[in-house]
């Protein structure tokens, strides 16, 4: 019964992780990424769609992107929607295709994007947390009604601390693998 709580809960746990890793894919780092412009929102015959939807994002090198949109009307409004970002870029509008050169970091930029990535590390070990909490009432509530002894119970509480403890070790795993990514000149 408490593995059976427990298993169910995996895809909250996988949840949290990727959402950390969305976040973590919105950091500017020194190098150019697809998925730092994929998901602006772009006013596009007035509905807002998002930029992956409308164009193809390429990173030919290794500090530049290039966006090809697929109606060739939306390149105002994509470029717009990439300097109204508060992403601090300057995109390069040649009538064919958008260019976006990434610029090197300071010091000083990666130490605050440093923060940032310790801030959303920290999000995801919340959200885990609370995860683990809602079990924790659940399988109470289990043994309460008599459907489990209290030995499972706390059998089951370090089961669930087992798994807390894996998913608090990939996001520590990403953090860090991020950080060295962040702080590579």
């Amino acid at each position: 019964m408490v593995d059976e709580i427990i298993k169910s809960s995996e895809p909250q746990f996988e949840k949290a992780i990727e959402y950390m890793r969305e976040e973590l894919g919105k950091l500017r780092t020194g190098r150019a990424s697809a998925s730092l412009v994929e998901n602006l929102s772009v006013d596009y015959y007035g509905a807002k769609s998002i930029l992956k939807q409308m164009a193809s994002i390429t990173v030919p090198e290794a500090r530049t992107i290039a966006i090809t949109p697929w109606d060739r009307d939306s390149l105002v409004n994509i470029e717009k929607a990439i300097r109204d970002s508060q992403l601090n870029l300057n995109p390069i509008n040649d009538g064919q295709l958008i260019r976006i050169n990434i610029p090197a970091l300071n010091e000083e930029r990666r130490k605050e994007l440093v923060k940032i990535l310790n801030q959303n590390a920290e999000n995801a070990r919340i959200a885990v947390r609370k995860i683990r909490e809602n079990l924790w009432e659940d399988i109470q509530e289990v043994e309460k009604a008599g459907r489990i002894s209290e030995d499972d119970k706390f059998s089951g509480k370090e089961k669930l601390q087992k798994v807390v403890d894996k998913y608090n070790a990939i996001i520590e795993e990403i953090r860090e693998k991020k950080e060295k990514e962040i702080m590579t000149v």
